[in-house]
């Protein structure tokens, strides 16, 4: 069985990739690589002993989308494809709806024509917005905070259109909280442009000796150590939870969302110490104001993936910090330095 991976080479999608190789399913991979390395398909390599067909393309080019379903016959697409800076979101917010939201309906589109009928689409806990209680379980209010949140939002509403409207059509939302780590053959794992958006890359660059200090914005907060409070997922976990979403619904039609964290909050300076010890060295940080948009405590109920898919995260939190650290000095500045 073929499936076409949109974003096959960035962070999540690249690890997804050796997930569905382990569980015998064939991944091409589809991207534009406007933000990853031609080096993630050598490294793929390595880990999998396999060579992973590579199309270099564009979601939003509906003919070249088309022809790439047909000529690789994939039953499924997995979509990982998107731009997914919060902060630049709100900063470039045209950009951020026409690459995911006008996108992706192409995408869609191409799929009908083509009579692909499964789609495993990247969402994320961004689509609750500020949480009404905690844990956060799927039937949560639907209600984001910023655009790139509502692209997920508008991206799940059209996904749950096409199923009502096509009822031969399947797709599965996960919502991930906050996926770090990285492989622990330590060849693959997760390498922003620039500065990082997310605290594990900045934390791993400053371990390295990249970044100066660690920010903490807000250590105010109604938590035990006055710093935010998230659900850290491992990168690894979050793959297997796509194959599992799959395997589940593969022969199923109708839209299904679910869940994928550990149910465990971790601070801020949690995640610093553990990645202290991890590194063996103390990691500088400093206090700095909140941001706008950034709440004290968000963490997943994750119930529905263990109960229906019989999924749950397996790995801990040192694993998540180990794995990043023994990536991030095998390549500290990423793959192409």
């Amino acid at each position: 069985m073929k499936v076409l991976v949109t974003g096959g080479m960035g962070y999540i999608g690249s690890h997804t990739c050796i997930a569905l190789h382990e569980a015998g399913i064939t991944p091409v991979i589809y991207d534009n690589l406007s933000n990853a390395s031609a080096r993630v398909l050598d490294q793929l390599e390595k880990i999998t002993g396999t060579r992973f067909e590579f199309i270099l393309g564009d979601i939003q080019d509906e003919q070249q989308f088309k022809l790439a379903l047909k000529h690789t016959k994939a039953e499924a697409v997995f979509h990982f494809a998107a731009l997914k800076a919060v902060g630049e979101s709100t900063e470039q917010p045209l950009r951020y709806y026409q690459n995911n939201v006008s996108g992706t309906l192409s995408m869609l589109q191409s799929m009908q024509e083509a009579d692909v009928n499964h789609i495993i689409f990247s969402s994320s806990a961004t689509v609750y917005g500020e949480p009404d209680y905690l844990p956060i379980d799927e039937k949560h209010p639907i209600r984001a905070t910023n655009p790139y949140g509502w692209t997920k939002v508008m991206v799940e509403q059209a996904m749950q259109d096409v199923c009502n409207a096509n009822s031969k059509f399947m797709g599965i939302a996960l919502r991930y909280f906050n996926p770090v780590g990285a492989h622990p053959s330590g060849l693959l794992g997760e390498s922003p442009n620039g500065i990082p958006n997310n605290l594990m890359p900045f934390i791993a660059q400053t371990a390295v000796g990249k970044r100066d200090v660690v920010n903490i914005f807000g250590d105010d907060y109604d938590t035990e150590d006055g710093t935010g409070v998230r659900d850290y997922i491992h990168v690894l976990d979050l793959a297997k939870g796509h194959v599992a979403a799959f395997m589940q619904h593969k022969t199923d039609t109708a839209f299904h969302a679910y869940n994928l964290g550990t149910g465990q909050g971790y601070s801020v300076l949690d995640m610093i110490n553990a990645f202290s010890a991890s590194a063996n060295k103390d990691i500088p940080y400093k206090s700095a104001p909140r941001r706008a948009g950034d709440i004290a405590c968000n963490y997943a109920d994750a119930t529905k993936a263990q109960n229906t898919l019989n999924w749950h995260a397996e790995l801990t939190l040192s694993d998540m910090t180990n794995d990043t650290w023994r990536w991030q000095t095998n390549y500290p500045s990423g793959l192409e330095s």
